[in-house]
């Protein structure tokens, strides 16, 4: 795991590449799904979170890369309003499974458009063709019980 300390002066550095890195940097990582933990320098405190929830912030507010907010002004409310509630914990775990769900999903879609472009307009024909004698022999031995009766 890639470890990144945190010093006082707010600088970040990669131990593993003996380089000082950025938010960027990190927003890098995790969108390469690279393992990593942000630590202070001197405590060696956890501050993973705190650098995500700073990575979503300059996200949100509009850095030039990021485009459009994620979360509306509602959404960010309602958030809020599950801090100290009894089911904080309960929605921790539905955003968690409902993210990995929709990862799943996107995954998927992806693989479906990614085989249908790969696929020569030949190959795409003989599938439908395939496809259709699949139906018609489905329907031929019920045409042929009609024609007995």
């Amino acid at each position: 795991m890639r470890v990144i300390r945190k010093y006082a002066n707010r600088r970040l550095y990669d131990t593993s590449e003996s380089r000082y890195v950025t938010l960027e940097d990190i927003k890098l990582l995790v969108i390469n799904k690279e393992e990593f933990r942000v630590e202070d320098s001197k405590s060696g405190e956890d501050l993973t979170r705190n650098i995500l929830l700073q990575i979503i912030t300059e996200q949100e507010n509009g850095h030039p890369a990021s485009g459009n907010p994620m979360f509306s002004n509602q959404v960010l409310q309602q958030l809020i309003r599950f801090y100290g509630d009894s089911m904080q914990g309960t929605m921790s775990n539905y955003l968690e499974e409902s993210i990995n769900t929709f990862l799943e999903q996107q995954k998927a879609l992806r693989d479906q458009m990614q085989t249908a472009m790969t696929a020569t307009p030949m190959e795409l024909m003989r599938r439908v063709a395939e496809q259709n004698m699949k139906i018609w022999q489905s329907f031929q031995p019920k045409a042929a019980k009609k024609d007995d009766e």
